[in-house]
């Protein structure tokens, strides 16, 4: 643990320039794009003066280098602006929409590495025969299936087909209250307020989403394990373990031990590159989360909610990462080193 506070220093250092350079990025990509948002805001029949008034009102008349300044100082203030459309302060927008995407995030990609590692193991330890072969068709056909109809294949089956499952109208039954905020997500709200009926609608709307992600997650998991694992199993140490006798399930658990810093690494990377598959899936379920939000905001050119959530996208991978290295420096030590 001595070597993890340097470790955690260097990372940290690295924030301020990353978050800079994102921050910068997404400001002036925004204002590439072409799109006058104080048109829009001013609607189809204004007239010049009337969209001039607006410009001047959100300092878009104002020179660039000068917009990004006000802007940056206005967020290091904590004040990421409102949102054109809704009027809201965005960063409120934000912090009341993240629990419901984290929610499915979570639950998804932890259904996908609890599938995915062992699925790739073991198809890793048994390379060639059946289960190897199912388990790569498997991960194929994951890698193979688009977001969007991936959402909307499982609603045509379990909804419309089967009638297993709830509509895909948001995070609660239309005909239940949500439950009192505590955490965001209503699933635990419900249950730490005893409103059971609503724990029991909020659970039954989370299942799709999260089966969706949960696909998305462990294919490539599948794939990945498989690969790090085969090279493990052709390593050295592995070989002096079979040259010793050792049981198969010895073998495995050494196998497993030398794979987990890559594979938590991997995992790490799923989580984050997910984020963009997640926003698909909560349009598709009306989910009501950041996802949805940022979509909403990109369609309708409401840059501040666009900026707003690009940056909170760049905080949260920077936190995803800086979890996946302190958990790898516990899993090798000699990580710290680097």
């Amino acid at each position: 643990m001595r070597r993890a506070l340097p470790f955690l220093l260097r990372r940290l250092v690295l924030l301020v320039p990353l978050l800079f350079v994102v921050a910068l990025g997404t400001f002036v990509l925004l204002r590439l794009g072409g799109q006058d948002p104080s048109a829009m805001l001013a609607g189809p029949t204004a007239t010049a003066d009337e969209i001039a008034r607006l410009r001047a009102q959100y300092g878009l008349d104002r020179p660039l280098p000068v917009q990004f300044l006000i802007w940056l100082g206005r967020v290091l203030n904590g004040d990421l602006g409102h949102s054109w459309i809704s009027n809201r302060p965005v960063l409120a927008e934000l912090v009341d929409r993240a629990p419901a995407s984290l929610e499915l995030l979570v639950l998804g990609v932890l259904i996908g590495a609890l599938v995915g590692v062992p699925v790739g193991l073991i198809s890793a330890l048994r390379r060639g025969r059946g289960f190897d072969h199912a388990a790569r068709l498997i991960s194929l056909l994951g890698f193979s299936v688009p977001t969007y109809f991936l959402g909307l294949a499982l609603l045509l089956i379990f909804f419309y087909v089967l009638e297993w499952a709830p509509p895909g109208m948001g995070r609660l039954s239309l005909m239940l209250d949500p439950p009192p905020r505590v955490t965001g997500s209503f699933l635990l709200d419900a249950l730490f307020a005893g409103r059971w009926e609503t724990a029991q609608s909020a659970a039954a709307q989370l299942v799709l989403p999260v089966a969706s992600i949960a696909i998305l997650c462990a294919a490539p998991i599948i794939a990945q394990t498989r690969a790090i694992a085969l090279s493990v199993l052709s390593s050295p140490p592995i070989a002096y373990a079979e040259a010793q006798g050792l049981p198969p399930r010895t073998i495995a658990r050494i196998a497993l031990r030398n794979a987990a810093t890559p594979v938590v690494t991997f995992i790490g990377a799923e989580l984050v590159g997910l984020v963009g598959s997640g926003s698909l899936i909560e349009y598709v379920f009306a989910w009501g989360g950041t996802g949805q939000f940022g979509l909403d905001a990109i369609v309708k050119g409401d840059f501040a909610v666009v900026q707003g959530y690009v940056l909170l996208l760049a905080v949260f991978s920077v936190v995803v990462f800086l979890a996946v290295d302190l958990l790898v420096l516990v899993l090798e030590p000699r990580a710290g080193r680097a």
